[in-house]
């Protein structure tokens, strides 16, 4: 009998970049499993500051890995997240879990407890995975690899937007702020920094529209696994 051979897709760019809601979406149209990596590292920053601890703190969050459980499961086709348990899927959407989700995933020592379980989901289904190194570290071997962009202008007016409709209090000039820092923290840490793969399609949505995006990326993936 012969081995089932499951088809990767990773995405990976800058924070803000529509990678989750567009790569969702895919997901959905193409049937495959859709996993938010950077979730899981929301979560990993959620439970540092739950437990008073300041997610820059390196021996500290450390200390808090084996003490936590992250899972992830899926309720009526849509990624939910856990926390021992809780689901936390809407509580890691804050402006203070993005900034701390941004510095414990510079710790090779998170990257590592959330390791394994990317690659597990990927061995067993197909999936479209996001983040900030699916393509060059988690599945350096998916068969499409995205760096998907767009300017930081436009990325901080999209959160701005969204974190409006959330009925969230939010100022654009400091949304742009914390996504230009976002992005130094990415692409300068030591561990899996922010770039694309060698072998990756960039693709800028700065000026576009979700549904011109969805539809640029969806025939960009049907013709590279054609």
């Amino acid at each position: 009998m012969s081995e089932t051979i499951w088809i990767a897709i990773a995405i990976d760019g800058p924070a803000g970049a529509g990678k989750s809601t567009i790569a969702k979406r895919l997901a959905a149209e193409l049937h495959f499993v859709y996993v938010d990596t950077g979730a899981l590292y929301r979560t990993v920053g959620l439970a540092a500051l739950r437990r008073g601890i300041d997610p820059t703190d390196v021996e500290g969050v450390e200390s808090l890995l084996p003490s936590i459980c992250v899972e992830l499961t899926y309720i009526d086709d849509t990624q939910r997240v856990l926390l021992d348990g809780e689901d936390v899927s809407e509580l890691i959407r804050t402006p203070e879990v993005s900034m701390a989700a941004s510095a414990v995933s510079a710790m090779p020592a998170v990257r590592k407890f959330l390791f394994h379980l990317q690659r597990e989901i990927a061995s067993s289904h197909n999936v479209i995975m996001d983040g900030r190194d699916i393509g060059t570290v988690v599945l350096p071997h998916a068969q499409v690899k995205i760096f998907l962009s767009a300017s930081a202008e436009d990325r901080a007016r999209r959160r701005y937007d969204e974190m409006l409709a959330k009925g969230m209090e939010a100022v654009y000039e400091d949304v742009l702020e914390d996504m230009k820092q976002r992005d130094y923290n990415d692409s300068h840490r030591a561990a899996a920094p922010l770039k694309p793969a060698d072998d990756a399609i960039m693709v800028d949505t700065t000026g576009n529209t979700l549904e011109e995006s969805i539809a640029m990326m969806k025939k960009l993936v049907e013709e590279s696994l054609a």
